[in-house]
């Protein structure tokens, strides 16, 4: 009886820490712009089961893929014992879900199994943490507290699955030693009971207990932590995925206020409508946090800092400045930093700061080309050129600040109604003294 009430006491904490951070987050969120409709829940249900659970993106680097997809594959399964746990300590029963029968047998087997292979993974992403120098791990976004945080949180899930395997072979040996019945299949705990010294019955129900709290407890304390590092992704990375833009990645998304005065444009009729005299003024573009969707937001959080992104920008292949991962990780920060001031002062709040040029500079954004090269990597579907280019238009719409070649062909546009210097009535000068021969 006490343990279930250490148990609950425990769980209701926990949930109320988590409860409290994720609400937090979510009021940051009233703070962005609209995206995109929800719709097509067939196409995204495909998309979700494809990348995020069939992990195709991870799999373009084979067998570092293959670790992060057991490690993905295992927390799916683990995740069901994990839950027997919340029940059994609420209850006091022991094994409660073992009524399931063969399939019980299964799911404890894959999970025994998945727990050892997620702890050879954790690893080995520790050892190339630690050990060796990863071009793509590194970066001026990528400070200590980022490296800390990496090896932080892959300690805690090595950690996990550790007590979870000294569990099951703590249970194998108590069971076996006391003539009791073994609910469920543990083929690594069955032979990790074989590894260990002779203990007593005593001894093994230590073994169990302990790990059994140090597991439980580890998920509890890893759960509050997760939303405060870049591990985060373990909980947002499936919907965001989910979440996704549907059109082709080349296609830049319009400003609906500008879309909507074109329109009045070319319509005669509507060209003089009177527009509602209480309409905010909208920013055109981004130039702080709250200007971003909550798309772009969304996949802030998502963000996993592993750097394949800007791995493949030829902007910063070729020595640019420009980071597709730091444009994400710099809104999360901006974000984190403004949010909670817009939550106490309002949304016109200014702190005198905003993402561009406090967070991001002008070089960075102009060097992107919009080749979608980091979107099409991303393993989580970010669609970090939306933001870029939402920054661009704000520079150029709100500030008039753009690259001189830039300047020129807008100027060009603007007289001569093309990119190039020269009017209409010169375009095919050019042709003049040419002699055609057709034949």
């Amino acid at each position: 009886m006490v343990k279930q009430i250490v148990f609950a006491i425990t769980l209701l904490v926990t949930i109320g820490i988590f409860s409290y951070t994720v609400k937090r987050i979510v009021s940051f969120f009233k703070f962005t712009r609209p995206a995109f409709p929800i719709k097509d829940f067939g196409k995204r249900i495909s998309i979700m089961l494809t990348v995020a659970f069939g992990q195709t993106k991870i799999f373009r680097k084979p067998v570092l893929g293959f670790f992060h997809a057991l490690v993905f594959w295992g927390f799916c399964v683990i995740l069901f014992g994990s839950l027997e746990m919340v029940i059994d300590g609420l209850t006091g029963s022991e094994r409660v879900l073992r009524f399931l029968g063969p399939v019980y047998n299964i799911i404890i087997a894959s999970g025994d199994l998945f727990a050892l292979l997620v702890a050879i993974s954790i690893i080995i992403f520790l050892s190339r943490r630690l050990f060796f120098h990863i071009k793509r791990f590194e970066g001026t976004e990528m400070k200590r507290r980022s490296h800390t945080d990496a090896n932080i949180s892959l300690s805690f899930i090595l950690l996990l699955m550790v007590s979870l395997l000294a569990m099951n072979a703590g249970y194998i040996g108590y069971q076996t030693i006391t003539e009791e019945p073994i609910y469920g299949i543990y083929p690594i705990g069955t032979l990790l009971f074989n590894l260990l010294p002779d203990l007593s019955a005593g001894g093994f129900r230590l073994l169990y207990e302990g790990s059994w709290w140090t597991h439980i407890l580890g998920i509890f304390l890893f759960a509050n932590y997760l939303p405060y590092s870049k591990h985060f992704h373990v909980f947002m990375s499936v919907p965001n995925v989910f979440l996704s833009r549907l059109e082709p990645l080349g296609k830049l998304p319009n400003m609906d206020s500008i879309t909507r005065e074109v329109k009045l444009m070319l319509d005669p009729a509507t060209a003089f409508a009177a527009q509602p005299s209480d309409a905010p003024v909208e920013r055109f573009g981004v130039k702080d946090a709250e200007d971003a969707s909550w798309k772009n937001y969304f996949d802030s959080l998502a963000c996993t800092e592993c750097g394949r992104c800007t791995s493949v920008c030829p902007a910063n292949i070729t020595g640019k400045k420009l980071s597709p991962r730091k444009v994400m990780m710099d809104l999360r920060a901006r974000m984190k930093e403004k949010g909670p001031l817009m939550v106490k002062n309002g949304r016109d709040f200014s702190d005198n700061r905003s993402l561009l040029r406090d967070y991001i500079s002008e070089e960075e954004i102009w060097a992107c080309t919009t080749c979608n090269a980091c979107a099409k990597e991303c393993p989580v579907n970010i669609n970090q050129p939306t933001l870029i280019v939402d920054i661009r238009r704000y520079l150029v719409m709100e500030e008039a600040s753009a690259p001189g070649e830039l300047k020129a062909v807008f100027s060009n546009i603007e007289n001569n109604g093309a990119p190039w210097q020269y009017s209409a009535e010169e375009r095919l000068s050019w042709a003049r003294d040419l002699e055609m021969n057709f034949k």
